[in-house]
């Protein structure tokens, strides 16, 4: 069964070639869709889709291997972006704000490189967007092994969308993410972007963000103070501000600092 935003949402799915992507739209206005990162599934975006809903058309997928979108053994990380905009493509609803997070924003980014005509802005969450070091994979494990440890609220959402995505399309996964390396594409990307980082990555530490920011002509760069890898979980209100008021033109640019003091990180 597709995941619900407290039953407002459309629970729709469509094939595009082998595979069937699992997507919900709520909200009416201009396209924006949320992508989700490595062992995810929409569900992350679940304390987002409300506040983004009130001035966007918000479409949620789950990406192909993950939630309730089929054909797992298909998922090969330089097509997920070409299944996208064959989607969208179909779908006609772009251009279209794009938000990824973490893997989700690697797709975003290739999205917005390869398919300019589709993205209208670009929003990176924390993106994996380096030849990412062992520890990342190492980190991964270890966090599921102590999942004990996570927020409670968090710790279903975490350990249920990795047992259905399911070992072996979350080693392809991250072993793509290992050695893919995104830093030649970043320079067509013409859209603009925002960047987002949690100041306490444990995952994809802060510094990698700021050297992404080097190589992407990025509008502004907003640091999450006290978030982890997922801000916008971890500090909701805040991450709605911030992203709403880029996609909207009141952000004032730049880099900036935003405090998420009673955040709890996730991860």
């Amino acid at each position: 069964m597709l995941w619900s935003f407290q039953g407002r949402a459309l629970q729709q799915r469509v094939r595009v070639g082998t595979v069937e992507i699992a997507y919900q739209v709520l909200g009416q206005g201009p396209p924006l869709l949320l992508i989700h990162g490595l062992s995810g599934s929409g569900r992350w975006w679940a304390r987002n889709v409300q506040a983004l809903a009130q001035h966007f058309r918000v479409y949620v997928i789950d990406l192909v291997g993950f939630g309730a979108s089929r054909g797992r053994q298909a998922f090969v990380l330089p097509e997920a972006a070409g299944y996208l905009a064959r989607w969208m493509q179909a779908s006609n609803f772009a251009p279209a704000a794009v938000v990824g997070h973490s893997m989700g924003g690697h797709i975003a980014a290739e999205l917005a490189a390869d398919f300019p005509e589709l993205v209208g802005q670009l929003v990176l969450v924390d993106a994996a967007l380096l030849p990412i070091p062992p520890s990342y994979a190492r980190n991964m494990l270890n966090m599921l092994r102590e999942a004990r440890q996570l927020p409670f609220d968090f710790m279903p959402v975490l350990v249920g969308d990795a047992l259905r995505a399911g070992v072996i399309t979350l080693w392809k996964a991250a072993n793509e993410l290992l050695k893919t390396d995104l830093r030649p594409k970043l320079a067509q990307v013409s859209a603009p972007t925002l960047v987002v980082w949690g100041e306490n990555d444990a995952l994809l530490p802060l510094a990698m963000g700021r050297q992404i920011s080097q190589h992407l002509r990025f509008d502004e760069l907003v640091i999450m103070k006290h978030a982890g890898h997922n801000p916008m979980w971890d500090c909701p209100r805040a991450f709605n501000q911030v992203v709403l008021e880029f996609l909207c033109g009141s952000s004032p640019g730049g880099e900036r600092q935003v405090d998420c003091e009673h955040a709890r990180p996730a991860i």
